[in-house]
Order: structure tokens, then C-alpha cells, then sequence
């Protein structure tokens, strides 16, 4: 019997409703061990996770057994309940419609989930916006201003 055989690495990237700060430091480790088991359940490789206040940046390896949305949707979706459920802020929480997936090669993958790891270091320097336009030109990506995140100024 024939098996299927792959090498899929993408970055996503997804942003709080709002742009609001609602990922506080005190619950970071946990949501990102939560997004992890949400990851694994749908038989996915998490590679890299990081949740900064305002957005989320994850590297998965991914079998062709699942489309991207259908994985970020869940993970969202998920980590919302997740984040509700535990009452971490008031009101309710939710993330922003739509998500950025960006692909990369094997050779990459150190220098991506280095680059993930670092966000809070490299968020003194760059704002979301400009990190998100960047990614978005540098994969030359065509874009609408109209359909991309809320930003705050």
C-alpha cells in the first residue's frame, strides 16, 4: 500500500479582536501549551508558538490531511473557549477574523521559529503592522488595506 508523503511548514499569524493587549505574560506558557494540544489533536507537528499580547505566531508542520483554515479556524476557535472559560479577561475574548500562512522551506525552520521566539525582543523595534506588511511583500502577497487586521496606531 502506497503512503503520502509531505514537507509543509507554515508560519500563521492571527491578531485579538480589537488589537486589544489581552495575552497577558502570567498566561502565555499555558495558552501556547493549550494551541500545542489543539495542534497535535489534528495530527499536526507544532514546531514554534508564541503569543504576544495583540497576536499569535505559530510554525507547524503539516500533513496533507488537513487545509490551513480548517486548522487555524480550530485553533481559534479553541483557544477563544479556552480563554473564556478560564475568565483571563473581562468581557469575552475572540480573535480577529482572518489569519496570514506563510510557507517555508526545511532549510528555514531554525531561522523562523529563532525569529518566533524572539517577537517580544523584536516588537521594541517593529510594530504588528509593519511586521505583518513585511511578511505580506516579502511574500509577495497581493493585498487589500481594506481586508487586513484592525490595527492600532
Amino acid at each position: 500500500m502506497a503512503n503520502t508523503y509531505s514537507q509543509i511548514y507554515i508560519q500563521i499569524v492571527f491578531a485579538v479582536q480589537g488589537r486589544q493587549n489581552l495575552i497577558t505574560k502570567n498566561h502565555q506558557e499555558e495558552l501556547h501549551k493549550y494551541i500545542t494540544g489543539i495542534v497535535q489533536k489534528r495530527e499536526q507537528k507544532m514546531l514554534t508558538v508564541y503569543c504576544n499580547p495583540d497576536h499569535t505566531h505559530l510554525l507547524v508542520g503539516l500533513k496533507p490531511n488537513i487545509t490551513i483554515s480548517d486548522l487555524v479556524r480550530d485553533i481559534k476557535a479553541g483557544s477563544s473557549n479556552f480563554i473564556n472559560e478560564n475568565r483571563w479577561v473581562k468581557g469575552k475574548f475572540n480573535w480577529q477574523e482572518g489569519y496570514g500562512a506563510f510557507s517555508y522551506s526545511r532549510s528555514q525552520i531554525d531561522q523562523v521559529a529563532k525569529y518566533i521566539l524572539n517577537q517580544e525582543e523584536h516588537h521594541k523595534r517593529k510594530t504588528f503592522k509593519d511586521e505583518y506588511l513585511e511578511l505580506l511583500d516579502k511574500f509577495e502577497i497581493e493585498y487589500d488595506e481594506r481586508y487586513l487586521f484592525d490595527w492600532m496606531e
